[in-house]
């Protein structure tokens, strides 16, 4: 393998802000919007105070090789928290700011943290919450005072008191701090990631200053980024995409991070800020496109015609202008007007005007949806990558982005494919271990370095690129031995935009089935608009007009199923509305979204018996949480429905 070197002077978060702070002195580093209006910190601002931090934490006992949790939405105020645990030799731990009190139980007692820096009150109550089951905790530090006043505070302090104490003693803290940032290295621990949890515990991934700073380092120069970039930073903070994309490569390049005010407002803050590079997950583009089409359901017909007209010529001609390839020039005038009736203002008002690199992962996204960007004109590309593998495992070159690929190996990548179909891969981004947790070590990385991902793949012979079938676990056979690979299906399903999330059936057995979680936005703007009241989202989940909307759409995917030689036997027999949507609250789902299949089988037994018996209804009561993380149950009788499939190819057979 090709180990990457990091030059010494830049192998460390603490060193590239010196530079940074020296190099990119007057340039904007992180910003941040709060009551409405946009605050800006240059790089050298945002060195004093992350040194500020970094120095009230070690007067408050912060010792090298502490983990120290940070809990909250994107601000930059958590972005320096974990540089300045790091300048203090310890090692941040990202929480989801979104998990319930046991969740973050778990991963508090796990890695013992003693030290937690959250963002408000909310999260101070959930760790005072679970502090009988986490005795290490000793410190919380908060970022928003409101609301604290009549806390308990022996052991709490506000941030800007803790920058405030480490300011009043540098003279006695900084020879401290920089003896502490002297002694890391590029094989010092940079961060701890814990893994979504799909199949059990989360697992903290331990990444060193060398994983992360090469896979931005190599990420970078792949895609040409620099300090003249800007991205928007809204995914959760214990995602190693944001990790990588809002501290690794933003320190190794100089660019600016901005942070929305609020969930509520990130979408009109994408807009203001409109950033050059940007990375959102498969679920995050198919919301938007369904917004895209309840408003042009809304919209007038003429409008309606003009966007079908438009579209039409986007699709056919969009992706190759977009790559430079030759196109007449009647096509060519017809997508410049395009582009001013239709295509600019759509990318004004989705916020991707600016938009140089766009890139989605986490998941395979449905083509149609990934086709639909690329044919307004934006360079929406695929990567494929793990919180193991620092982010990075393959990319999409420009010029070379296809729906149906994950691209090629990224820089200083190696990629092999094992005798069974799973892929593996080594780079200088590997992770360093599991933390105390040696056996799950040892089964996910061998002694040569080769991580298996748990994912089924196979190498194009004639490009290159690589092909991802589905998670190796999921691929399975149907009884008459043809393959099975439920996301296949459920990415086609989900173009649709009255449909949310599918779960799909059928390893072993003699046909296809699945679950279907409807988009309340979507079918209740449907609703609205023909006058059909509706209470909950469960009696919309089983009005006679959605199932029939629903069949349709499968019914459509079936004909496009059959057309694939290898997949064609996926098509869907039988299906069902689910009267909840999968919440990662209730366990089905993690909470970067992805479905727990087994618990999700578990869980609906008696609903998948029923898609396979040959029942028209099945009665069923199923336990769910509630915000305030109290139990309860709802109890339905859900309509099962057929759905017409087509006969497969000769081929494909």
């Amino acid at each position: 393998m090709n180990a990457t070197v990091l030059d010494a002077e830049l192998d460390t978060f603490p060193k590239l802000l010196a530079r940074n702070a020296v190099k990119f002195a007057d340039t904007p580093a992180y910003r941040e919007k709060e009551f409405g209006i946009w605050q800006s910190w240059t790089w050298s601002e945002t060195r004093d105070e992350i040194d500020a931090l970094a120095m009230g934490l070690i007067a408050l006992g912060l010792e090298e090789g502490e983990h120290v949790a940070v809990i909250g939405r994107n601000r930059p105020y958590l972005y320096w928290a974990m540089v300045a645990a790091q300048s203090c030799g310890a090692v941040p731990v990202p929480l989801y700011n979104d998990a319930v009190a046991d969740e973050m139980a778990y991963v508090l007692e796990n890695c013992k943290a003693r030290f937690v820096i959250v963002e408000d009150q909310e999260q101070v109550d959930k760790v005072l919450e679970v502090q009988e089951k986490v005795p290490f905790i000793e410190q919380i530090v908060y970022v928003d005072k409101r609301g604290m006043r009549k806390y308990d505070h022996t052991h709490m302090n506000a941030y800007k008191d803790v920058q405030a104490e480490g300011r009043a003693g540098h003279e006695r803290l900084e020879p401290i701090m920089r003896a502490r940032q002297a002694k890391l290295t590029a094989d010092s621990t940079c961060v701890m990631l814990y893994t979504s949890g799909t199949t059990g515990k989360p697992k903290g991934v331990v990444l060193s200053n060398l994983n992360i700073i090469s896979a931005s380092k190599s990420s970078a120069e792949f895609d040409n980024l620099s300090e003249n970039d800007s991205v928007l930073a809204y995914l959760p903070m214990a995602w190693v995409g944001d990790f990588i994309f809002s501290i690794g490569q933003c320190f190794w390049t100089g660019f600016c991070v901005a942070c929305p005010e609020s969930p509520e407002t990130m979408q009109s803050d994408l807009r203001e800020i409109g950033p050059t590079y940007f990375f959102a997950p498969p679920r995050f583009f198919e919301g938007m496109l369904t917004t895209v089409m309840i408003r042009m359901e809304d919209a007038s017909k003429l409008k309606r015609k003009m966007f079908a007209y438009f579209m039409d010529v986007a699709k056919k001609v969009g992706p190759a202008l977009l790559d430079g390839k030759p196109v007449n020039g009647m096509d060519r005038l017809k997508y410049m007007l395009g582009n001013v009736f239709i295509y600019g203002p759509l990318k004004n008002t989705l916020g991707f005007s600016r938009v140089r690199v766009g890139y989605t992962a986490g998941e395979a996204i449905g083509p149609e949806i990934f086709e639909f960007y690329r044919s307004l004109g934006i360079n929406l590309k695929q990567l494929y990558g793990q919180t193991e593998a620092s982010v990075f495992i393959t990319q999409q070159p420009d010029g070379e982005v296809r729906a149906d690929t994950v691209g090629v190996p990224s820089p200083g990548v190696e990629v092999r494919i094992a005798d069974n179909g799973e892929v593996f891969y080594r780079s200088s981004g590997t992770f360093v271990e599991y933390y105390n947790n040696p056996e799950s070590t040892a089964g996910t990385k061998d002694p040569e370095g080769w991580v298996a991902t748990g994912d089924a793949g196979f190498f194009e012979p004639d490009t290159g690129h690589l092909r991802i079938i589905d998670r190796a676990k999921d691929v399975g056979k149907l009884a008459d031995g043809s393959m099975f690979a439920p996301k296949f299906v459920e990415n086609k399903l989900k173009f649709y935009s009255d449909i949310l999330e599918v779960v799909v059936f059928g390893s072993d057995r003699d046909y296809c089935t699945a679950f279907i979680n409807i988009d309340l936005n979507a079918v209740g703007n449907w609703a609205e608009r023909n006058n059909i009241a509706y209470a909950s989202y469960q009696e919309l989940a089983g009005h006679p007009e959605v199932y029939k909307s629903i069949k349709s759409h499968v019914e459509e995917v079936n004909k496009s199923v059959a057309e694939d030689p290898m997949l064609g036997g996926c098509q869907i027999h039988r299906f069902l509305v689910l009267h909840k949507e999968l919440d990662a609250d209730d366990g089905e789902m993690t909470r970067t979204r992805k479905v727990r299949r087994a618990l999700v089988e578990e869980k609906y037994a008696d609903l998948i018996e029923g898609l396979y018996n040959g029942a028209s209804e099945v009665a069923t009561v199923t336990e769910v949480t509630y915000e305030d993380g109290r139990k309860g149950s709802i109890s339905a009788t859900v309509q099962i429905s057929d759905a017409a499939t087509v006969a497969r190819k000769a081929n494909a057979a």
